[in-house]
This record gives C-alpha cells, structure tokens and sequence, in this order.
C-alpha cells in the first residue's frame, strides 16, 4: 500500500515538473514574441510566468520533502527525488533569465534588426532543450538527456553568431554601442537559460544511472 501511494506520488511530481517546464517554455515564447515584434505589452506576461514558476517550484519543492519524510524511498527513487530538487532550481533560474530579457526589452524596441532572428533560433533552441530534459525525466531516457547536453553547441555558436553581427553591424554604424550592449546582454541571458537545461539534463542522467557528469570530471 505504501508502494502504491509512492507511485502516486511519482506520479504527481512528474506531471508538476512538466508544468513547470511548460511554464518555462511560455515565458521563452513570450520573450521573443516581445523582442521581434516591439511589444512592451507583453512584458508583463513574462513577469506573470515568473511569479508561476517561483510557485510551482515551492509546490515541487514541498511535494519532495513530503515524499522524502514519509514514504522512505529506496535507492534508485531517492535519486529521483533528489534530482527533481535540483532541476526545480535550475528552471527557477530560466524563469529569472526570463524576467530580465524582459526588463531589458523596453529598451530595444526602438530598432529592427538581424539580430532578431539568430535571438529568435536561441530562443526556440532553449526551449527545445528545456521541453526535452523535463521528456527525459518523465521517460526516464538517459539517451535524450545527453542529447539535451549536446545541443547546447547550438545555443553556444548561435550566441557567437550574433556577437559577430552585432560587431560588424558596429564596424558599419548602423547601430549605436548602447543598443548592442543590450543585443549581446539579451542572446547572454539566452544562453544562460541553455546552461540551465544542460544542469536539469545531467540531474536527470544522475536520476537514472547514479553518476553526475561533473563527479566523473573531477576524478
């Protein structure tokens, strides 16, 4: 009976932290929608999102420390419990890098420029690697977490992309060094978003195999 009602549980924390993850992926969304098409309106709406996730990362949070304190996991689901604390953090953390792209929006949306469509793939590369950590989870794949892993070559080099066009678009004045500035903070935050979806993806392979990657570095 106990068994059971910790499955449930299981249940209940995997169907959380895909919210949480969908709750990230919007606020993503919501950003580049506001950077591309100049809408201030729809700051607040990421603003929103970020209240969202800080609650469900309580929720997620409480849920864990009831599952630890009552059900007394094995091995194999402490490290499920232990890894969801951790990634509750790191999705925090996007909804945070959310909320300051938001803030800095107000400020760029004066110009019209081609930075705004490589912002745009880092935009969906990020939730890409965020919907597919919290999948590896829930699936418990460790082939799809290290996939997750990988691919955030693709935010790193599409963030060098806009740091070359920003330059060059600098070489040509045909933007001013303060607007740049906020270009390259912007595709920052991006990237610090992906370096978050890598944290959750190693939790999620420590979940299923009992190593976590940078343990295995240091020895």
């Amino acid at each position: 009976m106990a068994r059971e009602r910790f499955n449930e549980q299981l249940g209940d924390l995997n169907t959380e932290l895909i919210q949480m993850g969908g709750l990230c992926e919007s606020a993503i969304d919501t950003c580049v929608e506001a950077l591309v098409n100049g809408d201030e309106a729809l700051v607040a709406e990421v603003s929103r999102r970020e209240r969202e996730i800080d609650e469900k990362e309580s929720e997620i949070t409480a849920l864990c420390m009831k599952m630890l304190l009552h059900q007394q996991p094995v091995a194999s689901d402490l490290r499920q419990i232990s890894a969801a604390l951790k990634m509750v953090t790191d999705l925090e953390r996007i909804g945070d890098q959310a909320d300051d792209i938001g803030e800095m929006i107000s400020y760029t949306t004066a110009h019209k420029v081609d930075e705004y469509s490589l912002i745009q793939k880092m935009g969906l590369a990020t939730k890409r690697m965020v919907r597919e950590a919290i999948d590896a989870f829930v699936k418990q794949d460790a082939k799809l977490a290290g996939e997750v892993i990988k691919y955030d070559d693709t935010v790193d080099e599409l963030f060098v992309g806009i740091k070359r066009s920003v330059i060059d678009a600098i070489d040509k004045k045909t933007i001013d060094g303060e607007y740049a500035s906020d270009i390259l903070m912007i595709a920052k935050y991006f990237e610090r978003i992906g370096d978050h979806a890598v944290n959750v993806a190693e939790w999620v392979e420590y979940a299923i195999t009992g190593v976590h990657r940078k343990d295995e570095e240091l020895q």
